[in-house]
This record gives C-alpha cells, structure tokens and sequence, in this order.
C-alpha cells in the first residue's frame, strides 16, 4: 500500500516542462476505486495469512511461535489503520455537510 501512494505522489509531482493530462471524473473515479479495493484487499490478506498460521500452530505443525505472532501484530495494526482512516474519512465527512453555503 505504501508503494502505491509512493507512486501516486511521483505521478503528482511533474516538470514545468511536460504536458499536463486532463483526468476526467470518471477516471479519478475508477482510480480512487481501484486503490481502495487494492488497500482493502491488502488488509484481508494479512487477516487470512494470520489465521492460516494460527490454524497451523494449532494443530501442531512446523511453524514458529515468533512468525506467527508477527503475522498477527501484523494484521491487526494493518486492520487498526484502516479502521482510523475510515473513522478520519467519515469525521471530514460530516465536516463538510456542517459547512453552511
């Protein structure tokens, strides 16, 4: 996810000297869509991965104590994130419906 936003301010930042392409709302539309999917997507993988070494440990098989609690701090600080940056979305959300026109 970090790449992704890497790459996504390398795009912002352009030369004085090159074209600026117009983006229709349509393709900002589909872009934001995308990188949310591909973040949600990222979150839910950390989820399975941890429960699948969870379950191995469980039953005995050759994983280490160590790998598996990072998987696990892994996917819940993953979860936590996006959990604040929902909580901050929808609190910058309801800041702009209070705004008065």
């Amino acid at each position: 996810m970090i790449d992704k936003l890497a790459i996504a301010n390398q795009q912002l930042v352009t030369s004085p000297f090159s074209q600026k392409k117009v983006t229709t709302p349509n393709e900002a539309h589909q872009a934001f869509s995308g990188m949310l999917k591909d973040a949600i997507n990222s979150v839910n993988d950390a989820q399975l991965k941890s429960d699948e070494m969870t379950v191995k440990l469980a039953k005995g098989e050759n994983v280490d104590l160590h790998e598996v609690m990072i998987a696990a701090e892994k996917a819940s600080v993953t979860l936590q994130t996006t959990l604040e940056i929902r909580n901050k979305v929808i609190e910058a959300y309801q800041e702009v419906m209070r705004m008065q026109v």
